[in-house]
């Protein structure tokens, strides 16, 4: 399928200048079932890999079909590789997001982490990158998400990931899509500061040596320090700055992100809090939307 290049420079324009936050609804295989235990749903209530994920699609279905799931406040939503290929409501999910929507969709590309090494958690390998990134584009899919994780303020570290990243990006941007590229830092590592501010740093110098012609988004964690990320958010070669959630509260991720001016969230399990499979489609609309409200709020 070739390019929409017209749905694609829209999609980038609302990327870069749209208000709202971005849904990270890509919990994997590892993640899942404590995403549907938190949903109301335990593992004896499913038999099998498959089901599970018959389960969780499900879930993200109720999400991105609920009323107050709209272009109005959310920007976009980071799919799993089965929800990219999967269908709600008869249409492929990335069509159904940006055609019904006016919601971007990406990708999580990522297979997971290494052992740690250096104080952190490198990506591991992606076997079969460039067929899934063309299968993407084929989807309508705008740009892929790619996570590592920081868990300590080691300078050798903390270059090796983001090498990594940006070498995953590069890939990427040579598909035609945008890299999100997301190097965490743990929220309980002792020394967070010290780590986003080397993280800070050695990003601006990839970004430095970026051609004029590539564009990448960058999701971090909220930092300790207020608005340290702006000199990224600043620069020419990034479309936006997001924030994960990290684990912190809905409330407390809120609050916190609400003090760094030029970042928008980009919130997992943040946006699920308080939902339940057991309720009726009104308390779930409701919960759902309150979550959209903070979430939204804190990214304006």
């Amino acid at each position: 399928m070739a390019k929409d290049t017209a749905a694609f420079a829209e999609m980038a324009r609302r990327m870069e200048t749209g208000a709202g936050f971005i849904a990270a609804l890509d919990q994997s295989g590892g993640s899942t079932p404590k995403a549907l235990r938190l949903y109301g749903v335990e593992e004896s209530e499913y038999d099998g890999e498959e089901a599970m994920f018959a389960e969780i699609h499900a879930m993200r279905a109720r999400i991105v079909t609920a009323p107050v799931f709209t272009s109005e406040k959310v920007l976009g939503a980071i799919l799993f590789e089965r929800t990219m290929r999967g269908t709600i409501e008869g249409k492929p999910v990335a069509e159904l997001l940006w055609q019904d929507r006016g919601i971007v969709p990406f990708l999580k590309i990522d297979k997971g982490l290494e052992d740690k090494v250096n104080g952190v958690q490198l990506m591991k390998p992606i076997p079969g990158l460039e067929a899934l990134l063309e299968e993407a584009a084929g989807f309508g899919v705008f740009g892929t998400k790619e996570r590592s994780v920081i868990h300590e303020a080691n300078a050798e570290g903390v270059r090796a990931i983001v090498a990594q990243q940006f070498e995953v990006a590069k890939t990427v941007t040579n598909a035609g899509l945008v890299p999100i590229i997301e190097p965490e830092v743990d929220i309980h590592s002792a020394t967070k500061g010290e780590a986003e501010e080397m993280l800070r740093d050695v990003i601006l110098e990839h970004l430095d040596a970026l051609p004029e012609d590539e564009t990448v988004m960058l999701k971090l964690t909220i930092p300790s320090v207020d608005n340290l990320y702006d000199p990224l958010a600043d620069h020419p070669r990034v479309l936006r700055v997001v924030a994960l959630s990290g684990g912190y509260s809905t409330d407390d991720a809120c609050a916190r992100l609400a003090r760094n001016g030029k970042m928008i969230a980009s919130f997992s399990r943040a946006l699920t809090e308080g939902l339940s499979k057991q309720q009726s489609d009104a308390e779930f609309n409701t919960a759902l939307g309150s979550n959209i409200d903070k979430i939204y709020a804190a990214s304006a």
